[in-house]
């Protein structure tokens, strides 16, 4: 019989007690998810910025060392970005433009084909303009709204990336600032545990981002140059495509090969998608076997369900951008996660961290 001061047994308080701190958990993880959404034109900006300066980090330390003073270091830095990412955007606007006609052709064709070979009229083009034709004469003032909206949205998207470039020159600049501020924020004697997770953070999503980059390089080379063998429409447009998408891992990868694919089918025959489809999944092999294990091996390894899971979810938040956002994030959580397992793990006092981050 149980004393008359305990009403429950032990292991159902015990699970109560987790359940409520599950609970608690993820109530503040909620509140903290929609406080990000509501405030995305200050978060969004923030999280741009250390993406950026993860990235081209080594560029910014390279010139100090070079005796470089510390601002015009950064400047330099920002302007590489601008011209990194201005250069990649022109290159990926400028293929799909040269080459957008022929993969949208080779599109309608093996829609068409589809339609013709299975009976499908839902797949009937002509069929589809009428109706797009009818829908634009009746919702023709939803339309005007809505290109009057995209315009704020660009407006918005213009001012996150300005935002963005300017943080990422601070967080390049004063870096050392941000690490006293840090310390100095930190109650008690954690202030070396807080900077130690910061860093290890910051090491995930900068090894996460370079290790991409590569291999996003990598693949899009690999699968142009098939492309072109074969003689597929748009190929240079198809490997910009693909370079875009294998920042979104698995997901990116699948939806770029799988129009590579099609258009390979509708274009040059079934025997050259066949050959298509070879190259993509020849370079998918390679890209699983060789190059994440060598070039990623010092990042935080994530199961492919890990990453399908933290895509889907962040899509569900915050559209595309929450699908890019999501896995260098989830990289930096299981940072955290390892830099807390290495320092409490064996249930002593906190060990001193390991990670040698380079200082600013």
């Amino acid at each position: 019989m149980l004393p008359a001061t305990e009403l429950l047994p032990r292991p159902a308080r015990r699970v109560a007690a987790w359940c409520a701190v599950a609970l608690l958990v993820t109530g503040v993880a909620w509140v903290g998810i929609r406080l990000c959404v509501e405030l995305r034109t200050a978060v969004v900006p923030v999280l741009l910025a250390l993406l950026g300066t993860a990235l081209l980090r080594p560029v910014f330390l390279a010139l100090r060392k070079a005796r470089v003073q510390q601002s015009l270091a950064a400047g330099l830095t920002c302007a590489l970005i601008l011209v990194v990412v201005g250069g990649a955007g022109y290159i990926v606007v400028a293929a799909l433009i040269d080459t957008g006609d022929q993969i949208v052709a080779s599109v309608k064709q093996a829609a068409q084909d589809l339609s013709d070979r299975f009976g499908t009229g839902a797949l009937d083009l002509d069929h589809l303009a009428d109706n797009a034709q009818d829908l634009l004469k009746k919702y023709g003032s939803d339309a005007a709204s809505g290109v009057i909206s995209g315009l704020s949205v660009a407006g918005e998207i213009a001012a996150m990336a300005v935002l963005a470039l300017l943080l990422c020159f601070f967080f390049l600049r004063d870096a050392r600032r941000f690490r006293i501020a840090l310390r100095q924020a930190a109650p008690g004697a954690t202030g070396d545990t807080l900077e130690a997770i910061a860093r290890r953070a910051f090491a995930a999503i900068s090894g996460f981002m370079r290790g991409t980059t590569v291999i996003a390089l990598i693949d899009a080379t690999c699968i142009g140059i098939g492309l072109l063998i074969l003689q597929v429409p748009g190929a240079v447009g198809l490997a910009a495509l693909v370079f875009v998408g294998a920042y979104i891992p698995y997901l990116g990868a699948f939806i770029s090969g799988a129009v590579a694919i099609l258009v390979a089918l509708a274009d040059r025959g079934f025997v050259i998608a066949l050959w298509a489809l070879g190259v993509v999944l020849a370079v998918q092999v390679l890209e699983g076997h060789v190059l994440q294990p060598m070039i990623q091996s010092r990042t935080v390894q994530m199961h492919p369900a890990v990453v399908l899971v933290a895509i889907t979810s962040g899509a569900s938040v915050a559209g595309i951008l929450g699908m890019l956002l999501a896995v260098p994030l989830t990289a930096a959580a299981f940072g955290i996660v390892n830099e807390l397992r290495e320092r409490y793990g064996s249930g002593g006092s906190p060990a001193v961290s390991r990670e040698t981050a380079p200082e600013a």
